[in-house]
């Protein structure tokens, strides 16, 4: 049995009076899908950042491998270059070509030969479509192809786990679908992910395991077929009603 890559325990957060997250534990196995799930506001994006050791957490533990992850911490660069992380608003630099923004952090960060990451920066643009982009600036890149130059600028630094932060909630509905053909590429590699979508239809496609958030808890945890056909709290069937699903009434 494989050990954990990821490790999330008794995790607290708060913004001052009020609590974020509450005492959320759980692992990540290599090579798994977790999708992230729940109402806006109940800190699904909260939990990725503090995953990321982007924000301070009040008590528990985050550990990759059996390093701590913390906010502050003094290995956390090293860290962040383990755990992969998309956003929702694609963090392009708009004076640098679509080439040049991949290629910032492995060189910059990583100390890698260019030659090199640039070799593999167009083979990963290629293989998402963008290569003939790859001297583009993001103001003319659709959303689209903006979330899967961020994709692809993640992968260069060959982190261990990717985490995706709603990166098809920016998006038009036509430019979602080729976003998430990238993320189903990635799963059928093998990458470790933790995605946090409010596209259900895609979680279920793409998922090991689904946990299902409110209020900074974790309501439910299971299987994709199981969560989405018999949701076993009342809350988790609540809310998968408010979506198209056949299989839940």
């Amino acid at each position: 049995m494989a050990e954990p890559i990821l490790t999330v325990e008794h995790l607290i957060k708060a913004y001052g009076e009020t609590p974020v997250l509450d005492d959320i534990s759980f692992a990540v196995k290599p090579g798994e899908v977790i999708v992230v799930v729940g109402p806006s506001g109940c800190g699904k994006s909260t939990l990725l950042r503090c995953l990321n050791g982007l924000e301070p957490t009040q008590s528990g533990r985050v550990r990759l491998g059996n390093e701590t992850v913390a906010y502050g911490g003094k290995n956390l660069t090293q860290l962040r270059q383990r755990i992969g992380m998309v956003f929702q608003s694609y963090e392009l630099f708009p004076h640098m070509t679509v080439l040049d923004n991949v290629l910032l952090a492995p060189t910059k960060v990583q100390k890698r030969p260019k030659a090199e990451v640039q070799q593999e920066a167009e083979a990963l643009l290629d293989r998402v479509g963008l290569l003939a982009k790859k001297n583009s600036y993001p103001r003319e890149l659709s959303g689209g192809q903006k979330q899967r130059v961020a994709i692809v600028r993640a992968l260069c630094m060959h982190p261990e786990i990717l985490l995706f932060d709603e990166v098809t909630a920016a998006l038009d509905p036509e430019m979602v679908r080729e976003v998430l053909d990238v993320m189903l590429d990635l799963a059928k590699q093998g990458k470790t992910m933790i995605i946090v979508t409010h596209e259900m239809q895609f979680a279920r496609a793409i998922a090991n395991r689904v946990i299902f958030l409110d209020g900074g808890k974790i309501v439910e945890e299971a299987a994709p077929a199981e969560f989405f056909d018999r949701p076993k709290t009342e809350r988790a069937q609540r809310f998968l009603r408010t979506f198209t699903f056949d299989a839940v009434k």
